[in-house]
């Protein structure tokens, strides 16, 4: 971590520790916002959860019909991109890494536990990222060159994310998304709609069958907007003004959701594939423009796995914040490889609810807040914060609970203790709504009656 004060120059932004940024480093504008987090958006994981909304229970899927499934959609892309821009409005506001952020509600060692799980969560996205690129990647070669070598790609992809993270959100901006031709994945795009339905009947796609349950498909895309809000002031800190950082992170995450999405349910739908991560295969074996559609895809699915491995590093920084970032870069992207080398992970919806069932109330805490501190955190607010704010953390975790115990959802041991609390479902708001709300209230409630947090001594 640079010293407090000192003066590096642009190029040295990758360096940056937890130190507000500096005006002098505050250079992505609205547009570079918006191509970081469209691209953050353009993910084959987003393609392939949508074929989760539609895929029958028997297929580790929630079964919906199409007209649910993109009433779903729409839904989670609105509320969940609103969140994802108001947390890059509080990241610009601050200049602070999300995680060090925490420690304004939660306290400074109260921030260590949403630390914790944040540096899981980007452990594990980093695998799932690496499998699916490694997938794609193996299908291409399958069709072209007879050679799969899923190890081999998921260890060259591995290098590829090390060396994006290295450069840190200014370099990766102006050196990789702004050259990367991203008229080439949106022509991909409306080529793979365009064939998921060529020889097909979109009337007859849209009337068939299937489950209504709106709100468990609302909770499940909203799972995977909502993932990247622990992430989101680790880029927006390096963004002009509190409203770039909204408008680039919300609007640039918005735009491409709904079509991502939309585009795995009908080609799942469509093709009538036998599971999500089939998806890749089907579309390799779609022709030549399917598999030069899918190789852009794939070369651009490195930026979320550059993501996941830069915030892993930036969030250990919270705990350790005297080793060089380059170091945790390194370490993450290690583990994360890995990871995805011994991990066959072909069912992630259970980790999607999870996660969401944890960084949803967590963000209805920081936002509450924010508000009541006035909408602005000064310096003071994040690094003399206390110790800890018990009474913030039981609003974050009574939100957890009422998460789960509205929609338990984890692996089958958690799932299991969870049913002995007997849960019930609500009619409406799913699990995501009601838990936002009642951590907002009681974190709301709390901070009104304490004031004004006692600032630690200097």
């Amino acid at each position: 971590m640079p010293a407090k004060g000192a003066q590096l120059p642009e190029s040295d932004t990758p360096s940056w520790g937890i130190d507000p940024v500096p005006e002098r480093l505050r250079v992505l504008g609205v547009l570079d916002g918006l191509l970081l987090w469209s691209n953050l958006s353009v993910s084959l994981l987003v393609i392939v959860a949508g074929a989760f909304l539609v895929l029958p229970s028997s297929q580790s899927g929630l079964g919906l019909s199409l007209p649910v499934a993109v009433a779903a959609i729409v839904a989670a892309a609105v509320v969940g991109s609103l969140l994802l821009g108001l947390g890059g409005l509080i990241g610009a506001d601050a200049r602070v890494p999300t995680m060090v952020l925490m420690r304004a509600p939660l306290g400074r060692r109260g921030s260590y536990l949403p630390t914790a799980l944040n540096i899981v969560q980007c452990l594990g996205w980093s695998i799932f990222e690496l499998i699916i690129i490694a997938t794609g990647a193996s299908a291409l070669s399958e069709q072209l060159f007879g050679f799969g070598g899923v190890p081999f790609w998921k260890l060259l992809f591995g290098a590829i994310a090390t060396g994006l993270a290295f450069l840190g959100p200014v370099g990766f901006v102006r050196k990789y998304v702004r050259k990367f031709a991203v008229w080439i994945v949106i022509a991909s795009l409306l080529y793979l709609g365009w064939w998921s339905l060529h020889g097909q009947h979109p009337v007859a796609l849209w009337q068939r069958g299937g489950a209504h349950a709106f709100w468990p498909g609302f909770d499940l895309a909203l799972a995977s907007v909502i993932s990247w809000t622990p992430l989101v002031a680790d880029y927006t800190r390096f963004a002009r003004s509190r409203a770039t950082g909204f408008w680039g992170a919300g609007l640039g995450y918005f735009i491409p959701t709904i079509p991502l999405f939309g585009l795995g349910a009908v080609i799942a739908l469509s093709r009538q594939i036998s599971d999500a991560p089939g998806l890749l295969t089907a579309v390799a074996a779609g022709g030549a423009a399917s598999v030069l559609a899918l190789l852009a895809l794939t070369v651009d699915e490195s930026d979320e796995a550059f993501a996941n491995v830069y915030s892993g590093a930036v969030s250990l920084q919270n705990l350790l914040p005297r080793v060089p970032q380059r170091a945790l870069v390194a370490a993450v992207a290690a583990v994360a490889t890995g990871g995805a080398l011994v991990i066959d992970l072909r069912n992630y919806q259970p980790f999607l609810f999870l996660l969401g069932s944890f960084f949803v109330p967590l963000f209805a805490v920081l936002l509450a807040d924010w508000l009541l501190a006035g909408r602005h955190y000064a310096r003071d607010d994040v690094f003399r914060a206390p110790e800890a704010r018990p009474e913030m953390l039981v609003a974050w975790l009574a939100g957890f609970c009422l998460y789960q115990w509205l929609a338990p959802v984890g692996p089958g041991w958690w799932t299991g203790l969870v049913a002995h609390a007997d849960p019930h479902a609500l009619p409406w708001g799913g699990a995501s709504l009601p838990s936002f709300a009642a951590a907002f209230t009681f974190a709301a409630v709390a901070r009104a009656l304490s004031r004004r947090p006692i600032l630690a001594s200097a």
